[in-house]
């Protein structure tokens, strides 16, 4: 749920006005002794101070948000508070370097940024992604989602042998992504669907709508709206004579483990389901616990966390009571004070109020839990900050449980994030960091129980 996330990171900013001398691109590399890495931070100076962001061109990150850049005469501090990271430097007379100190996690690293432009980055290694030709046949394909009045692009692959086979749709997580679920240079959905073609179980992976090659408009979209795209898929793998029409599952990431249930609850064409890191209590909840979990993997203290966290609920509570857009604007304002310049509130003011982010903070998802009578599949890791195992896999279980639904695994993967990936925090900061990209143990446990379904 990054989207989540990326929200909660800009509510932290606060910039220092300067003037423009500074403006423009810096780049300097970190020797973290086990190798290199390049930094590329965008300086823009406004009317009320400083905006920039940050890129890990060698982690394949880009525009991640500095939530505070402060300059003092030749002094200069850049943060990026929620990923740990502080940078102090001295701007050398001639305006052509910020040479100082950068730090994270308790580390410290020596780091010189220059003027210019940022060189080409070497994509970063990826071992997982397959290679082709593939032992499988895939294949491009449209179809129409005929109650919202457009058309998706995906691929299908499927296996080797004589049909028909198990089916499963993927479902992404939050913001607009592609069928392969691309982010920080990993691409979980292509890994995933690769890994169960293998294993005899046809694949469809689709691009969200408004995105890559799908039609429609993402923007405007809700959850409840993207469970019709879902179930659009459902009635395509039925047209296939290479599917068998009684086993066509849906395997959800993040947002998508929401949608999984909520399709499945009214669609009885649906035999089983999987949860990846999907959630069992309403967005609002989520979010909170995203807040601090996220900013104590960063190497806040928990009592800072817990404060960040109690911040976030005073926003949301107002959010979610106040009817009047112009009174809730003022006292969104009022509660986050004038260190937020007024270009950074309006961008903030807008990800709260749309309707994405509305109908999500209420969204509860335990009533369609308790309607499932299918086979579920609940997996979340042990180290995920955006969707906290200890506060969803048990309420997961209660939902099922209390709608009588015997067939089900609610399980807690040790040492696993929020891809799935093997992590030492779970700080979103990683994921781009780790080659990785889905856990071996996290594909055999889904692969394993879609054929024992």
């Amino acid at each position: 749920m990054t989207k989540i996330l990326m929200t909660a990171l800009v509510l932290s900013a606060a910039f220092a006005a300067q003037g423009q001398d500074i403006d423009g691109t810096w780049q300097g590399t970190l020797d973290t002794g086990a190798g290199t890495l390049r930094l590329v931070v965008h300086l823009s100076s406004t009317k009320d101070g400083f905006t920039a962001t940050m890129d890990s061109p060698d982690q394949g990150a880009s525009g991640l948000p500095v939530s505070l850049v402060k300059r003092d005469g030749f002094a200069f501090t850049l943060e990026l508070k929620a990923l740990g990271v502080k940078f102090d430097g001295a701007i050398s007379k001639d305006l052509s370097t910020i040479e100082g100190t950068f730090m994270q996690g308790g580390g410290s690293l020596p780091l010189v940024l220059k003027r210019g432009a940022a060189a080409a980055a070497a994509p970063p290694r990826r071992p997982q992604n397959p290679v082709k030709p593939y032992p499988y046949r895939e294949e491009d394909v449209t179809y129409e989602n005929q109650a919202a009045g457009l058309r998706l692009a995906a691929t299908l692959t499927i296996p080797q042998g004589k049909g028909p086979f198990p089916a499963v749709a993927l479902i992404t997580g939050s913001g607009p992504q592609d069928r392969d679920e691309a982010l920080m240079g990993h691409k979980p959905f292509l890994v995933l669907a690769d890994y169960l073609t293998r294993r005899g179980i046809a694949v469809l992976r689709t691009d969200d709508r408004g995105t890559a090659k799908s039609g429609g408009v993402f923007a405007t979209a809700t959850t409840a709206d993207f469970s019709t795209d879902t179930e659009a898929a459902v009635a395509y793998l039925k047209t296939r004579s290479e599917v068998d029409t009684r086993k066509i599952g849906l395997i959800g990431h993040s947002e998508g483990g929401v949608i999984a249930p909520m399709v499945a609850a009214r669609n009885k064409d649906v035999a089983f389901i999987v949860m990846m890191a999907g959630s069992g209590v309403p967005g609002d909840q989520i979010i909170v616990a995203q807040v601090v979990a996220g900013n104590e993997a960063a190497g806040m203290s928990h009592d800072q966390a817990l404060q960040a966290g109690q911040l976030q609920r005073k926003i949301l509570d107002l959010v979610e009571q106040e009817k009047d857009q112009t009174i809730l604007k003022q006292k969104l304002r009022d509660l986050l004070g004038t260190a937020m310049p007024d270009a950074q509130f309006e961008t903030v003011y807008r990800q709260l109020t749309s309707v994405w982010y509305r109908y999500f903070l209420t969204y509860d998802p335990a009533p369609a839990l308790r309607k499932l009578t299918c086979p579920v599949l609940a997996i979340n890791g042990s180290q995920d900050t955006q969707v906290p195992p200890q506060q969803n896999l048990p309420a997961i279980r209660k939902a099922l449980e209390e709608g009588g639904n015997k067939r089900f695994e609610a399980v807690e993967l040790p040492g696993l994030n929020h891809l799935f990936q093997t992590a030492k925090t779970g700080s979103v900061s990683e994921y781009a960091q780790i080659e990785e990209t889905i856990s071996p143990v996290a594909l055999e446990k889904i692969g394993t129980w879609l054929l024992n379904q």
